[in-house]
């Protein structure tokens, strides 16, 4: 074999999609593993987000595997990383990962992790050659709601980052950052806020108290996003630390669940890491069940801003 990484371009997208959804259906074991995440896609969305953090490997100019570097702020993850079923065993993971931390190293990033099976030892022994290691188990949750939702005494409030002026947009972000560097110094949602707007693949979902913001969600909705059909999934979401805290979490998800049926969606998912404890039991507490549970892999192996007081959720797969 003779493996060449490199920067992974749009003419690769099909290909790179092809290869994920076979790559995970076949290890999952799905009787058609093509058919892995249903209508929902992740190399489009992940390379349309920021094309510098794509990556291609190529073996004699066949496109081998993929893998994308994703940078909030001073806090990076990466995935999917995925390669041909038949090239397994064979290295290319490697140099995928290989090239993904030099790319970590140029942008900066203080902190680095992963989302793996957690049942895999393989996965996690592979991604601890590389200094990443398994601190946390994290869920992926979801919930049916009901169309229209159920009524509430004092329904979330809530502005959408869509409707605002440009000016007002800038200077959300900017608040946005203000709140989410009280977590994890330099932590910035900045590029999913903007890929979501710009892309139209969800909505951002905010509240403000003063000149602050009290909570935020970025969500993807429906189908060709990382949600697929029917559903309203929050890549992140974060309530303002404090006496509130809580009860701003709490208004996020009646906020996130009012806006999904509104959305034409039928079911909300979100992550949650279960080093949250509080915001854990709030999620399952209001009727969230696990569909998946993964592990956490970070580098250095600290907690970063996952602490059990910490209302916060975010999904690194």
């Amino acid at each position: 074999m003779s493996i060449r990484v490199r920067p992974l371009v749009e003419s690769d997208l099909d290909e790179a999609d092809r290869i994920m959804r076979l790559a995970f259906g076949t290890f999952v074991g799905l009787e058609d593993p093509l058919t892995m995440w249903g209508d929902a896609d992740y190399a489009h969305t992940r390379w349309r987000c920021d094309p510098e953090g794509a990556l291609a490997a190529e073996d004699n100019g066949r496109l081998a595997g993929s893998n994308f570097a994703v940078r909030w702020g001073g806090v990076g993850y990466f995935g999917p990383l995925s390669v041909r079923p038949e090239l397994w065993d064979r290295k290319v993971g490697q140099h995928l990962l290989e090239a993904t931390i030099a790319i970590f190293e140029r942008w900066g990033v203080r902190h680095r992790g992963l989302y793996t099976f957690a049942q895999s030892p393989k996965h996690v022994a592979l991604y601890n050659r590389y200094g990443f290691w398994p601190r946390f188990l994290s869920a992926v949750m979801q919930k049916e709601i009901k169309s229209p939702p159920s009524p509430q005494p004092h329904p979330a409030q809530f502005e959408k980052f869509s409707a605002l002026a440009a000016g007002e947009k800038a200077a959300t972000i900017a608040a946005c950052r203000e709140l989410t560097d009280s977590f994890f110094a330099g932590l910035d949602l900045r590029r999913e806020i903007e890929a979501v707007d710009r892309l139209a693949l969800g909505e951002t979902i905010l509240a403000r108290r003063g000149s602050k913001v009290a909570w935020f969600a970025v969500t993807h909705i429906g189908r060709a996003t990382e949600a697929g059909s029917g559903v309203c999934f929050v890549k992140f979401a974060a309530a303002r630390p404090g006496a509130r805290a809580a009860r701003y979490f709490e208004q996020m998800l009646e906020a996130c669940e009012a806006l999904t049926p509104g959305a034409g969606a039928h079911q909300l998912r979100l992550s949650v890491n279960f080093a949250r404890e509080r915001a854990y039991r709030i999620v399952a507490a209001r009727g969230f069940r696990a569909e998946r549970i993964g592990v956490v892999m970070q580098s250095p192996n600290e907690p970063a801003y996952n602490r059990p007081g910490n209302y916060l959720l975010d999904d690194w797969r």
